[in-house]
């Protein structure tokens, strides 16, 4: 089957599909409102042909506190973590008061009495007895039995303790130890008993930040997102996928409709892991030198290629990069930003922007945020939530990017301030290399409104995801190549 054939089949189907009593206008619905389909027409002369001016959004970064400048790593990390409760302790303490009334006792731990009922405000310790140790690392040393891999490392013996600047003390009661992972600042109230332990009646976490207004726009546009590209894998159907993706939105598929619709396409956002963890050799680091001294690392023709599909992507689009797990950048967070050197071809154009990882930047007076999904996929590990959508929003009800940071999560030692405490409640909070795409609306307590985004890795699901900046509104896009089966029925099938 034509690839023509099967774009008009595809514009048959969605034209199909349009509702139109629904007031929510989809890029689905733009791409999709014209009468009649171009492909099969006579071909128009130079003069006949219509031009799409894609719409140049107002876009301003607000990363600057991700950038690390002189590093040290001299410090300890006991100042990050005094840092995160000095910057959360007056936050928590209105939270607690408006929760609990203005008159609630709000004790540190040194001056607890046995039987008062109070609120404490400190920072979450969980002892695990399967957390990963080091002595995994050197087992084939001492010839200790290596730890089995496992993918949730939570227990029924796991103890929940709360700390602050002096002391620390066990909880117990009405609160999720499963559910709940060290580094979270949070408000307990309830009493200190006899045994030494305080039992907890209620907790409260920092909630959402107060909120900038969204302008209103006056036409729909989009931007989209796209994560887990992983270049340099031996998927050949990713990278049939992903050259979909870059005829698409240049405007290089599909009839007037399609095209028209790709024009709205404001910006476009990489989510990390744009190189496959194939890519990773560790073991050319312990080999000897004659032995990899005419050996190219498997990282550099991913690289080679990244910048190819970058360049058709910014000779027309906005693109925003973000380093990821397995991208060519420090691996503790924040990820500074991919060097220019390494894409020649496309890091001439302005419209590239190497960002950092987490990303922050206001497009067309929209806020986002987000990661590259390192700190969603670590939470998933030592607390009892599998979605990655709930992990979203447990984070921004804590207030916090990456709360596992810096105790199972690398980062930077800080010591002065905590970059990952939320100031400003963001409209787009978005996690990338996700196994599945998900997005929900939800709602703070001063009216807040916040649109989570879970980004699908693009390796394996095919697909990305457009967010309209006038409604909020997010919907998937797949690009998925031609079926396993060789048979008449398969076919490519790129849908909204």
């Amino acid at each position: 089957m034509r690839l023509s054939e099967l774009l008009v089949r595809q514009a048959i189907k969605k034209r199909t599909t349009v509702d139109d009593s629904c007031g929510i206008v989809m890029f689905s619905d733009l791409s999709s409102q014209k009468e009649s389909s171009s492909l099969l027409s006579r071909p128009a002369t130079e003069d006949q042909d219509p031009v799409f001016e894609r719409v140049l959004p107002a876009y301003s970064p607000c990363s600057e506190c991700f950038r690390v400048g002189k590093r040290s790593f001299n410090r300890q990390y006991a100042h990050i973590y005094a840092a995160r409760l000095m910057q959360m302790r007056p936050l928590l303490t209105e939270r607690a008061r408006a929760k609990w009334g203005p008159n609630v006792h709000i004790r540190k731990l040194c001056d607890l009495q046995t039987g008062e009922r109070c609120c404490v405000i400190g920072t979450l310790f969980k002892r695990m007895e399967l957390q990963p140790s080091i002595l995994k690392e050197i087992s084939e040393e001492h010839n200790l039995l290596p730890q089995p891999t496992r993918t949730k490392y939570i227990s029924e013996t796991d103890e929940l303790i709360l700390e602050d600047e002096l002391q620390r003390i066990k909880l117990e009661g009405k609160i999720d130890k499963d559910k709940c992972v060290t580094g979270s600042v949070v408000a307990v109230y309830g009493a200190e008993e006899n045994e030494g332990k305080f039992t907890v009646e209620d907790y409260c976490m920092a909630d959402l930040p107060l909120q900038t207004a969204r302008p209103a726009l006056s036409s729909d546009r989009f931007v989209l997102l796209a994560s887990g590209l992983g270049l340099g894998s031996s998927h050949a159907d990713s990278m049939l996928g992903l050259q979909l993706l870059v005829d698409m939105v240049t405007g290089q598929l599909g009839d007037k409709g399609e095209q028209s619709g790709a024009a709205t396409i404001s910006r476009i956002l990489l989510a990390g892991n744009l190189l496959s963890q194939n890519t990773q050799d560790k073991e050319a680091s312990s080999k000897a030198k004659y032995l990899t001294k005419k050996t190219q690392a498997g990282s550099v023709e991913a690289i080679r290629l990244l910048d190819e599909l970058l360049l058709q992507l910014v000779a027309s689009v906005s693109v925003d990069v973000m380093p990821g797990q397995y991208d060519p950048t420090n691996y503790t967070l924040p990820q500074q930003p991919l060097h220019r050197c390494m894409f020649p071809l496309s890091s001439v154009y302005p419209t590239l922007q190497l960002a950092s990882n987490p990303f922050q930047a206001n497009i067309d007076g929209v806020r986002f945020l987000g990661t590259s999904g390192q700190n969603v996929s670590d939470i998933q590990k030592y607390s009892s939530m599998n979605s990655h959508l709930d992990i979203l929003e447990e984070t921004l009800r804590l207030r916090h990017l990456a709360p596992t940071a810096p105790d199972t999560l690398g980062c930077y030692p800080f010591y002065q301030k905590d970059p990952f405490i939320l100031e400003e409640c963001p409209h787009v909070y978005f996690s990338g290399s996700a196994p599945s795409f998900e997005s929900k609306l939800i709602k703070g307590p001063d009216g807040q409104e916040v649109l989570l985004v879970t980004v699908p890795e693009f390796s394996s699901t095919q697909m990305a995801c457009l967010i309209n900046l006038r409604t909020l509104e997010c919907e998937p896009i797949s690009f998925s190549a031609f079926s396993g089966d060789d048979d008449d029925d398969s076919e490519m099938n790129i849908s909204h």
